[in-house]
């Protein structure tokens, strides 16, 4: 356990609590994260978590645009939850399943990578995730979910413990967001309702 991981969980943490309640700023502290972590993973060889970050950081600017573009079109001035059709959702798990496997193959043959198919699906997955939550899109928190708690045996694996920690406790926000988003998403939905009364 270094400074530097400390310092990281406590910023991730704080970005991610910040996305939970919709405020603008987890962009911010996000992009913070992205950057200690990049050069945390690269240490310990975890190539596709290294470069998962950069993805990070340019999705971050995309999700922070998007969400201040919905926000200055919003009357009430919020982050609007946003619907994703079944089909899109299965196409993209699709998508991301292969890009996974491409760049885990890639690290496994090219790179001294660490567990390169493991590492590589995982990057694929959470740049989906992260790509839904700048669409505002509920499904995030159920990925994000299954994502993490994979995420903690990957980490205690690399002897990353506390970094282990804070991502079993990204499961409990990930599942905390799910459910206040789903409330939010009813909110608005008999909000629209009653406007069209």
């Amino acid at each position: 356990m270094s400074g530097l991981e400390i310092v990281a969980v406590l910023i991730s943490l704080i970005g991610v609590i910040l996305t939970v309640k919709r405020n603008m700023w987890c962009w911010g502290f996000n992009f913070v994260a992205f950057v200690l972590y990049a050069y945390l993973f690269y240490t310990f060889k975890l190539y596709g978590e290294t470069i998962l970050q950069f993805f990070f950081m340019v999705v971050n600017f995309y999700g922070f645009y998007f969400w201040l573009k919905g926000k200055k079109h919003d009357q009430a001035h919020e982050i609007r939850i946003e619907p994703i059709a079944t089909k899109k959702v299965i196409l993209q798990m699709l998508m991301a399943t292969f890009g996974g496997l491409v760049f885990g193959l890639s690290l496994k043959y090219f790179t001294d990578a660490a567990v390169p198919i493991l590492d590589a699906q995982l990057a694929a997955f959470s740049l989906l995730a992260t790509y839904w939550t700048s669409r505002k899109h509920i499904a995030t928190w159920v990925l994000w979910v299954f994502v993490d708690i994979i995420y903690v045996g990957m980490f205690i694996y690399k002897d990353l413990i506390l970094t282990a920690g804070l991502y079993a406790g990204f499961v409990g926000l990930a599942a905390f967001g799910w459910w206040q988003w789903t409330q939010v998403k009813h909110q608005q939905h008999k909000s629209n309702a009653l406007a069209q009364v």
